[in-house]
C-alpha cells in the first residue's frame, strides 16, 4: 500500500432497497449498489477522514469515521454493517450488530496482526458463520505470515464471507484508493447515490426504514388498519361503560385505545398522502 491508497467500505447484510432509507440518515454522499444476493456495499464519495475537525486539529483517523458510520446504519437495524478500511499505515474492519458493543481487528501495512483473537471468534459467531471451517479460516488471518500484507489479509477476510453470499465487484476491494473504489460504484449496474435531503426526508426515511423492518405489517398495510379498527371498535364501548360505572380505569383504558386507534387510521392516511405529492 502507498499514501495515496486510503479507501473504505461499508459493507451491509440487505439488499439496496432496505439498506437506502438508513444510509439517508448518516448525512453523507455515498454510492449504493448490490454486492451479491444478500449484501449491498456503501462507497464514500468524499473523503472526511482527510478533513479537519470543525473544533480544529487533525483529522479524525478512516477507522473511527467508519467505526462511527457503521454504529449509525446498525442500531436499531436486524442486518450488520461491516466497515473495512484501510490506509499507508494500517487496515482493518469493524463490525456493528444493533446495539451490541463493536467488534474489530487491525493489520499493520505488512500483515503483522495486533488484533485480539477473540474478535475473530465473535465476527463470525454475529455473522452465523462456521464455527470450525470458517473460524479457522479467520483464524489464519491473526497468525503471522511474511508473505501476507494488510490488503491479503483484507482479501482474506473476504473470501470467508462469500460464503455467505458476499460477491463484492472487480476493482471494488481492499488496497484501491477512495477515488478508484468510486468510480467503480459509479459504474456498476443499478448503482444509485444517496445523500443527504434535509430532515423531512430524513423522517420520511427513518419511517420507511421502520416499514420495512420486521415491525412494518403492524405500522402499515392490511394488518395495522385491521388493529387500528379493532381497537377503535373497542376503544368506544368501554369508554361509555366506564363513564357510566364511573370507573376511571376502564375509561382510561377505552380512552387510549381510540387514542391508539385514531393515531394508526391518521398515521396511514398520512404516510399515503405523502407519496402521492
Amino acid at each position: 500500500m502507498n499514501a495515496t491508497s486510503t479507501g473504505a467500505l461499508l459493507l451491509c447484510r440487505a439488499d439496496p432497497e432496505t439498506v437506502r432509507p438508513l444510509a439517508h440518515l448518516l448525512r453523507e454522499q455515498m454510492l449504493l449498489t448490490r454486492a451479491g444476493e444478500e449484501w449491498s456495499v456503501l462507497v464514500p464519495e468524499g473523503k472526511p477522514w482527510r478533513d479537519t475537525r470543525p473544533s480544529g486539529g487533525d483529522p479524525e483517523p478512516v477507522d473511527r469515521v467508519l467505526g462511527g458510520w457503521a454504529t449509525a446504519l446498525a442500531v436499531g437495524s436486524p442486518w450488520p454493517v461491516l466497515a473495512l478500511w484501510w490506509d499507508a499505515d494500517r487496515a482493518g474492519y469493524t463490525l456493528a450488530a444493533g446495539f451490541r458493543r463493536t467488534v474489530g481487528y487491525i493489520w499493520l501495512a505488512d500483515g503483522t496482526p495486533v488484533g485480539e483473537d477473540e474478535a475473530m471468534r465473535t465476527f463470525a459467531a454475529r455473522l452465523g458463520l462456521d464455527p470450525v471451517l470458517d473460524l479457522q479460516a479467520l483464524e489464519e488471518l491473526t497468525r503471522p505470515d511474511p508473505d501476507a500484507d494488510a490488503e491479503a489479509r483484507l482479501r482474506g477476510l473476504l473470501a470467508v464471507l462469500t460464503r455467505t453470499g458476499l460477491t463484492l465487484p472487480a476493482g471494488l476491494g481492499p488496497g484501491e484508493s477512495a477515488d478508484r473504489l468510486r468510480s467503480v460504484a459509479a459504474v456498476q449496474r443499478g448503482a444509485e447515490r444517496v445523500e443527504w435531503a434535509g430532515w423531512r426526508d430524513a423522517v420520511r426515511a427513518e419511517l420507511d426504514a421502520v416499514e420495512s423492518s420486521s415491525l412494518g405489517p403492524w405500522v402499515r398495510g392490511p394488518r395495522a388498519r385491521a388493529v387500528a379498527a379493532a381497537q377503535l371498535a373497542a376503544g368506544l364501548p368501554l369508554l361509555l361503560w366506564g363513564a357510566r360505572r364511573r370507573s376511571g380505569g376502564w375509561a382510561t383504558a377505552g380512552a387510549l385505545l381510540l387514542a391508539q386507534g385514531a393515531l394508526g387510521l391518521a398515521y396511514h392516511r398520512a404516510r399515503a398522502a405523502t407519496e402521492t405529492r
